[in-house]
């Protein structure tokens, strides 16, 4: 559980960084330019921390379906970007990816990888 609330908090400072990309203007403003570095910095600290119990595969493919679908979803409903049925099948396509990644994985095969 230790790993997912990592993974979790990993997920959120990605979404957070990436927001920040958008209000640097190409880092030239500086405080969302900070807000950049601090995102990813709590992003890859977190990430590493949910390795210690999550598989790679596992953890990477939750963190980066879960921060790109969350990230679209910011951009739509706070930037107004545009939505259409691609991007709505787009974003299922991602989830389901991650629960079948997910699904995939036994109990048995997870804690055999990692004596």
């Amino acid at each position: 559980m230790k790993g997912y609330i990592a993974l979790a908090i990993s997920i959120a400072g990605e979404i957070f960084g990436t927001s920040m990309i958008k209000l640097s203007a190409g880092f030239t403003n500086l405080i969302p330019s900070v807000g950049v570095m601090t995102g990813f910095a709590i992003t890859f600290y977190f990430l590493s921390i949910s390795l210690k119990t999550i598989p790679l595969s596992l953890a990477y493919a939750i963190w980066a379906g879960a921060g790109t679908a969350l990230t679209a979803l910011i951009g739509i409903l706070i930037w107004g970007e545009p939505f259409s049925v691609y991007t709505a099948a787009g974003l299922v396509l991602i989830i389901g990816g991650v629960v079948l990644l997910n699904s995939s994985k036994s109990p048995e095969s997870v804690s055999e990888g990692q004596s």
